[in-house]
């Protein structure tokens, strides 16, 4: 049995993964606001991200890629971005970057980062520049996690599955009331969960960043979209175990399991404790009834 990384969900796509003994960040948005978006919930415990050996930007939209968060860490920190993109973090002074194309792999350490596709815009508003979207794959002796990024399904995904993954980092939804092209919400996010079929899958960019003055618009979104995507996981990829964390916590694996770090008590957003054990109890009882509202 492979050793698990250790995995704290920072909120949205930010994602601590330490493995191999190197701290790795992903999309690091580490402020209360963002443009005209906010963060919800309590705030970013800036301990939690010191000593990082290496930055995975997935794309170049503002909720993804955030300057004043990349140069909090360091501007020396080693920044490994998407194909088209090195020059612009060269020009605000990054002095360590690596692009990525799919396929493409740098080493961290003993941590090998492999980049994957994408189903979604690369453009960096407002004036760009035009860089590919990607994900990516990362590999310790057999243990292999992927973090998605930003991006629709997609077939090749199957692929990444084919070769066996222990954990999926998978986005089930945005930062507002609707989703636009190249995201996935719940549902289509469990559909993709059948064709990687990891043995874990941690939900995240979801309950993190609202626009301001929305705040009671549909605020179920900031809390549901999990949710909902355990109930489909259900019945797309039951083989995989979904660990809700939410924003601000670590990844309590099945306790026992090499590596894995010991289950926490932590805070959550209200009610969703309660919403998330009734899930758990549906996913462990598959012979039960129906959750209400189930297509």
């Amino acid at each position: 049995m492979t050793t698990l990384p250790r995995l704290t969900f920072l909120g949205h796509s930010t994602v601590l993964i330490e493995m191999g003994g190197r701290r790795i960040l992903t999309d690091p948005v580490l402020f209360d606001r963002v443009i005209v978006l906010r963060r919800v919930g309590r705030r970013l415990d800036k301990h939690l991200v010191t000593g990082i050996d290496a930055v995975l930007i997935s794309h170049l939209h503002l909720d993804h890629l955030h300057l004043p968060s990349i140069r909090m860490l360091g501007d020396d920190v080693l920044l490994v971005v998407p194909a088209g993109s090195a020059d612009w973090f060269r020009a605000r002074g990054f002095g360590s970057v690596v692009e990525l194309a799919p396929a493409a792999r740098v080493m961290i350490g003993p941590v090998a980062v492999t980049a994957t596709p994408a189903l979604h815009s690369g453009f960096h508003p407002p004036f760009g520049p035009r860089a590919m979207a990607i994900g990516f794959i990362l590999e310790l002796d057999a243990t292999r996690v992927y973090f998605a990024g930003d991006t629709d399904m997609f077939a090749a995904m199957a692929d990444f599955g084919g070769e066996g993954l222990d954990v999926a980092l998978l986005p089930v939804w945005g930062w507002g009331p609707r989703l636009g092209p190249g995201h996935m919400n719940p549902r289509r996010a469990a559909r993709a969960l059948g064709l990687l079929r990891p043995r874990y899958a941690v939900p995240i960019h979801w309950g993190t960043l609202w626009p301001f003055g929305l705040g009671r618009v549909v605020p179920h979104r900031l809390s549901q979209p999990p949710l909902e995507f355990a109930r489909f996981a259900r019945r797309y990829a039951p083989g995989t175990q979904v660990l809700m964390v939410p924003p601000g916590n670590p990844v309590a694996f099945d306790p026992g399991e090499p590596g894995a770090p010991l289950p926490a008590r932590f805070r959550q957003p209200p009610g969703l404790r309660a919403r998330a054990r009734r899930a758990l109890r549906r996913r462990s009882s598959p012979s039960g009834p129906p959750a209400a509202g189930s297509p």
